[in-house]
């Protein structure tokens, strides 16, 4: 079984530096999934109340020790207001069938609706109580995230992004870096570009005797960003995991790194969420 070094984040609980995915899987695939993926040594499950698949996804988590898995969940703009931080906890927590969650996210800023500064509160409320481990928030940008920090004097514990190689986000790094925040990665192999067939991804692949998504995910792991790659098949699921036990060279980093804005734009949070 596939051991997975642990980040510490800035409140003091110990995050997985890889985990699983479940975006866009029902709840009958999300279940098969996540419990493949806990046999071979995932301890860190991704959700979202818009993926609709925390109940499958508590169904597996029946199988597992509470306490050695660490479940992710996020919220979409209806609950943006303190007490609708709570409410969006209790459904997703009596979904997944858990007691508390290790963390839970703001889904998308929706700067328009300019309420995330309400949700980040309760969060913050949640965290306070008990209810919530860690708490964070999903694709927002520096400028949302100063604003959460000039309002309440707290950072976001994990910011998770639409970063790889394509969509480096070396400034949104350097940001979190510099305020505690760890960085992480969805859609982090590339989905829907031609990353995993680039030329320097393939030989650098053929160089280390990995799959190209192998590399890819090494390439963050070896920056300090948390990938949660999403797969249903269960020799890609322990692929992805099997990443801890080589290391790309500074120039293969720095090749990888190159990519960056090679395909279409990221999604933009100033405009996109739900």
């Amino acid at each position: 079984m596939s051991q997975v070094p642990m980040v510490t984040l800035s409140h003091g609980s110990a995050m997985p530096r890889l985990g699983l995915g479940t975006s866009p899987m029902n709840d009958a695939d999300a279940e098969r999934a996540v419990g493949t993926a806990l046999e071979l040594g995932y301890r860190l499950i991704d959700t979202a109340e818009n993926y609709r698949n925390e109940v499958g996804v508590g169904r597996a988590l029946k199988n597992a020790s509470r306490d050695e898995v660490f479940v992710t969940s996020k919220f979409n703009r209806r609950w943006h207001s303190v007490d609708g931080a709570r409410q969006a906890f209790e459904a997703s927590a009596e979904k997944l069938g858990v007691e508390y969650l290790d963390l839970l996210l703001i889904h998308w800023p929706n700067p328009d609706q300019n309420r995330y500064v309400d949700a980040w509160q309760g969060l913050i409320a949640l965290r306070d109580a008990g209810l919530v481990r860690a708490i964070g928030t999903s694709n927002f940008k520096p400028t949302h995230l100063q604003r959460l920090i000039d309002e309440t004097g707290v950072a976001p514990e994990v910011n998770q992004v639409q970063l790889s190689p394509v969509w480096a986000k070396a400034a949104e790094r350097e940001f979190h870096q510099q305020h505690g925040i760890v960085t992480e990665a969805w859609s982090p192999l590339g989905k829907g570009t031609e990353l995993l067939s680039h030329p320097a991804v393939q030989e650098i692949a053929k160089a280390h005797e990995r799959t190209p998504g192998q590399v890819v995910l090494r390439w963050e792991t070896q920056q300090n960003v948390v990938p949660i790659p999403k797969s249903a098949d269960p020799q890609r699921l322990a692929g992805n995991l099997a990443v801890f036990d080589f290391d790309l060279t500074d120039g293969e980093l720095a090749a990888l790194s190159a990519l960056d804005g090679t395909a279409k734009p990221p999604a933009d949070s100033d405009k996109v969420g739900h």
